[in-house]
């Protein structure tokens, strides 16, 4: 007999964000590792690949927050969460449409999309800081 643990609306929606950054980075990094590789020049790749490379490593951090739900506090790991949300949306998506179009405005969203994960990071580190200050 399977007993199923009952997830926040939070947790849920790191799941799915997560699923959907790290399928979505996947996708692009085989787009552009074909499609894309006649079309842009190896540095706009290189900017394309970095993109990818932090949405994934985002996508995963918000597939493994739920369990970190476990040894942190839950409002910690929703802080960290929706940095990590914002900062793909932010600095991914900032760096996608700086290759694709070319307008450079926007390259300055990029470093706030860093920030965002720089500042997910850091709520994960006072999470576990609360957590082990709690228990003494």
């Amino acid at each position: 007999m399977s007993s199923t643990v009952r997830l926040s609306r939070a947790k849920v929606s790191f799941i799915i964000f997560g699923a959907l950054f790290c399928g979505s980075a996947v996708m692009l990094g085989a787009f552009g590792a074909h499609a894309l590789k006649s079309i842009f020049t190896a540095s706009q790749l290189s900017t394309f690949e970095v993109g990818i490379r932090y949405q994934m490593y985002h996508g995963l951090a918000l597939l493994v927050l739920p369990s970190l739900s476990t040894y942190l506090p839950n409002t910690w790991i929703q802080k960290a969460g929706i940095c990590f949300v914002l900062g793909c949306l932010l600095f991914s998506g900032s760096l996608y449409a700086l290759v694709a179009t070319g307008i450079t405005w926007f390259g300055p969203i990029t470093p706030l999309g860093g920030l965002f994960f720089i500042i997910g990071w850091i709520m994960l580190i006072l999470g576990a800081v609360m957590r082990n200050r709690m228990e003494k």
